[in-house]
């Protein structure tokens, strides 16, 4: 057998480097990528017969999220029960900051996971506020009066 040149360090004064390059590597191999999230969210829209939904590609647009989705609910109960599948499929894929906004009303509820966000409307609601218009209109310029 060959000896190993190296000097043996003793395991209290080992590096504490090699700790940290793993821990970050397991936080990034549980953190989903922004296309899996999307697909992870999509197919859980399609499984709760969310209805109307539109995806919009925010990368290059905004800073904040890589997409946005749109979806519409039949009523209160389904745009819960919907928002409420989503938020749990999030946790499920290791998404650990979901930050869910409107469950109590369920007219609007908004889910953001960080790369994907998610809107969630009654029929109305969504009518109404026309998001999809808002981001997907090429930008325009200022009119002067």
């Amino acid at each position: 057998m060959s000896k190993s040149v190296l000097p043996k360090v003793p395991k209290k004064t080992a590096p504490k480097t090699t700790r940290k390059t793993s821990t970050h590597a397991a936080a990034l191999k549980a953190q989903p990528d922004a296309d899996k999230t999307l697909n992870m969210i999509l197919s859980r829209l399609a499984d709760m017969k969310a209805e109307e939904t539109v995806t919009i590609d925010l990368r290059g647009k905004s800073a904040f999220s890589d997409y946005m989705i749109v979806t519409t609910g039949r009523a209160n109960r389904h745009v819960g029960a919907i928002a409420e599948n989503v938020a749990k499929g999030l946790k499920e894929t290791g998404i650990k900051s979901i930050h869910v906004e409107g469950l109590p009303n369920c007219d609007w509820v908004l889910i953001d996971s960080g790369d994907v966000i998610v809107h969630v409307f009654r029929p109305e609601v969504r009518e109404f506020y026309n998001l999809e218009r808002l981001w997907t209109q090429g930008p325009t310029a200022a009119k002067t009066i």
